[in-house]
């Protein structure tokens, strides 16, 4: 999550069908590549700006279908230079926090948020429950 001092934070409409709709920018780690480094590279590629100092929130996870485990690390940035501008992953764009709910949201957007707000939050994650997909953030 990157924001700024007006109470925005920068959202994404995601141009492809994994994850699709308006999200906080972010992708993958490279070959060699630490997960702050990548998520410095990744904003940059996205967005146009460098991120300064990104801090860990937490994480989410999710079970695979092969029974393994897909972790996604959770940053949040206050700190960034250079220019915005949109990429082939999406357009762009900054949004007043209390309305991203406005938006067509990409799953689980809003439920996130505590992780990123509450220093006592550290994770979400998904589990099936009789063959229900449930979440829980601890």
């Amino acid at each position: 999550m990157v924001c700024d001092r007006e109470g925005r934070v920068l959202m994404q409409r995601r141009t492809g069908t994994n994850w699709a709709g308006v999200a906080f920018p972010g992708g993958h780690v490279e070959p060699g590549e630490s997960f702050v480094e990548s998520v410095i590279r990744e904003v940059r590629e996205e967005t146009g700006y460098t991120i300064h100092a990104p801090t860990l929130c937490g994480v989410k996870q999710f079970p695979t279908d092969d029974g393994a485990r897909y972790v996604i690390f959770l940053y949040r940035a206050d700190r960034f230079s250079g220019s915005l501008c949109s990429s082939a992953e999406g357009e762009v764009f900054w949004v007043k926090r209390d309305e991203m709910g406005r938006y067509p949201l990409a799953a689980d957007m809003l439920e996130i948020l505590p992780v990123f707000d509450d220093c006592s939050k550290s994770e979400f994650y998904y589990y099936q429950d009789r063959g229900q997909w449930k979440y829980k953030v601890l």
